[in-house]
């Protein structure tokens, strides 16, 4: 029995973000990337994360949209939300701090909007994944040899999970992908929707299918 072969449209990962390029990479699928210009506005207090991490990850597939034909843009954008106020990046080393040690032995949630557009038609679809993260109780010190290890400023939440993370997240409730910043199963589950999955990007890599 021979395997129907069929042609996948080109996934661009519209984000700069080199640990999302890299999860996907880690499955052996290759994406363009095309970062979008477009900036977050100012989250609302009052507003659902939810609506406003996908309506985020929208817009920055609109942005790029009209430089592809024939593929799947993927946008993303993740926040951290404590105690109904929404983190973002830091902009100095200083609100880094004053981040970490805000979430210094507490709890929050991890939000990622995502969005696939299909260039074809203009069909969308919309997603987002949450995850709760528990941090060390850690003491002024810990915060800033964390710090000084990696770059927090281009991090929601000033920290990040994996690496020197290990040191100061205590546990996680849900998907360990969503705090790196792509929910690897659940956007398989909004490509599934266009009938297609990430199991068929990988086999490309395989060379058992081919994209056009």
């Amino acid at each position: 029995m021979t395997m129907k072969r069929f042609h996948l449209k080109p996934l661009v990962l519209a984000s700069s973000s080199p640990r999302r390029r890299e999860l996907l990479a880690s499955l052996g699928i290759r994406c363009r990337v095309a970062p979008s210009a477009f900036h977050e506005p100012v989250y609302i207090r009052g507003e659902s994360p939810a609506i406003y991490v996908k309506k985020n990850a929208a817009a920055k597939v609109q942005t790029v949209a009209t430089e592809f034909k024939r593929a799947f843009i993927v946008g993303a954008d993740t926040v951290v939300v404590h105690r109904g106020s929404v983190l973002g990046k830091p902009r100095t080393l200083r609100e880094a701090f004053d981040t970490i040690k805000r979430l210094s032995g507490t709890v929050h949630a991890v939000y990622t909007g995502l969005a696939i557009l299909d260039t074809d038609d203009g069909t969308m679809r919309l997603g987002y994944e949450k995850t709760q993260v528990t941090f060390r109780e850690l003491s002024e010190k810990e915060i800033k040899a964390y710090l000084a290890a990696i770059n927090p400023l281009d991090k929601a939440g000033s920290y990040a999970i994996q690496g020197a993370g290990g040191l100061i997240v205590e546990s996680i409730r849900g998907c360990y992908y969503n705090v790196i910043g792509l929910p690897l199963a659940r956007l398989d589950a909004l490509l599934l929707e266009f009938g297609v999955s990430l199991f068929d990007y990988m086999a490309v890599r395989r060379g058992s299918k081919g994209i056009v």
